[in-house]
């Protein structure tokens, strides 16, 4: 029997939490962003909107059949890039391979650190290009919540009403945070949530803003929670509303909501962004794991 690991590829969102719910539930934070897709997947299939048919979901196994690593290839931009959770290095690069052999064309990988960079130098050592790193980022995890000072406003939740608002601040959100870092703007690959997805997270009570004389100022968002985990993002203020504690305030604000809800609280950082780096480190967040946005170029 051979001691490499295995890859198990399935198509059907319900099938790949079988089989690797229990994996993503021993450490729900670092699986975070595979767990929240794949609950949403289930979500939207009971509203009657399918899977599409060309998404994967990964399991890897390691020789005695136990789950060792996972990943997922669902998102509907291109260049589609897959999502790696940490895995052995070798099943890593015998992804890769399994892309070449299959014709599987992949631009860009992301997730986390060391796998998605082993297995990015893979495609390119079997199909040319090199590995530029698009963005660094970091998972944090909420501690103990550090209350900031107070700021005019409120916390609200948004409603049906907001749904063109929070389309808008979801869709300046990536391109504003690639300015913050200091790289051109709209250079990150970035999905804005359609319309009925909006609506969903709205219904959910899952989109607040921070008002202040009777006006939004702020968006946070949040993921309803997988296996305990609830990730909030994104978090957004329009440039002229800056650095008036509008984000420390709703942030702190809607962790505390999901904390009393039972749920652990993670959030991402953009490593070349200081700003927010800071904030969230002095509500009380804590490094995880650092992930990779990794795109090949010919």
């Amino acid at each position: 029997m051979s001691d490499e690991p295995t890859l198990h590829f399935c198509t059907d969102p319900g099938d790949f939490l079988a089989a690797a719910g229990d994996h993503l539930a021993a450490n729900p934070v670092v699986g975070t962003v595979v767990a929240t897709v794949a609950h949403r997947m289930l979500d939207r299939r009971a509203d009657g909107v399918p899977p599409p048919g060309d998404d994967w979901w990964l399991v890897v196994r390691d020789a005695s059949g136990a789950v060792v690593g996972a990943g997922m290839r669902t998102v509907p931009f291109a260049p589609r890039p897959p999502f790696l959770l940490p895995m052995p290095e070798e099943a890593a690069v015998a992804l890769a391979r399994v892309w070449h052999e299959r014709g599987e064309e992949v631009r860009a990988v992301n997730g986390a650190l060391p796998a998605v960079r082993r297995c990015a130098a893979e495609v390119t050592r079997l199909g040319g290009g090199r590995v530029e790193v698009a963005q660094h980022t970091r998972l944090h995890e909420l501690g103990e919540l550090v209350q900031p000072a107070r700021v005019p406003g409120a916390l609200t939740v948004a409603t049906e009403d907001d749904v063109d608002l929070a389309a808008e601040w979801f869709d300046a959100f990536m391109a504003d945070a690639d300015e913050q870092a200091g790289r051109p703007r709209g250079v990150s690959a970035h999905e804005t949530p359609d319309r009925a997805e909006l609506l969903r997270r709205i219904r959910g009570g899952r989109l607040w803003f921070w008002t202040e004389a009777g006006r939004p100022v702020h968006l946070t968002a949040a993921n309803p929670p997988s296996f305990g985990v609830a990730r909030i993002g994104p978090v957004y203020t329009p440039p002229e509303q800056r650095g008036r504690g509008w984000a420390s305030n709703a942030v702190a604000e809607v962790s505390r909501l999901l904390r009393a809800e039972g749920a652990r609280v993670c959030l991402f950082t953009d490593q070349a962004n200081p700003t927010s780096n800071r904030i969230y480190a002095n509500l009380g967040y804590r490094p995880v794991v650092d992930m990779a946005n990794l795109v090949i170029v010919p």
